[in-house]
């Protein structure tokens, strides 16, 4: 059986990895920067997750 793709959940999921790579590849970046990417990153899988289900229930 297959099931729809949460968008959300997955591209939260990339993104929390993504920081935690940068985190322990390189030197600590500015936090302010960080939290910044973390928001808008959140808020850009947030618009994608509802264009989807938008999409999905025509």
């Amino acid at each position: 059986m297959r099931h729809k793709t949460d968008w959300l959940s997955l591209l939260a999921g990339l993104l929390f990895i993504g920081i935690g790579i940068r985190y322990l590849t390189a030197p600590a970046p500015d936090t302010l920067i960080m939290a910044l990417i973390l928001v808008f990153g959140l808020g850009f899988a947030g618009f994608v997750g509802i264009i989807a289900k938008a999409v999905r229930k025509r």
